[in-house]
């Protein structure tokens, strides 16, 4: 810390070991996608389906007083965040 701080001091260049440590970090090309995560979100979205349809029928079915969208949009939205994340993230 102090030897910083007199180099600070008196204007001397930092030794050459220390200037050029890291030049440039530059990335070609996005890792590739993981197949197994692809399958799991593919599987979450086949359970979000299966899910709207069992809440629509047991709302229909036992005259719950309830629209289904509140509780259908909520996890749609989440999954589609979810799931564009995924794939626009580094």
């Amino acid at each position: 810390m102090f030897a910083n701080l007199l180099q600070l001091i008196s204007r001397r260049p930092p030794p050459d070991d220390e200037r050029g440590f890291v030049r440039e970090v530059s990335l070609a090309s996005r890792p590739p996608r993981s197949r197994r995560t692809q399958w799991l979100l593919l599987a979450g979205w086949l359970l979000i389906a299966a899910k709207s349809w069992l809440v629509v029928w047991a709302v229909d079915h036992y005259h719950v007083p309830v629209n289904p969208m509140w509780v259908i949009v909520p996890t749609v939205i989440f999954a589609a965040v979810c799931t564009v994340v995924y794939f626009l993230g580094p």
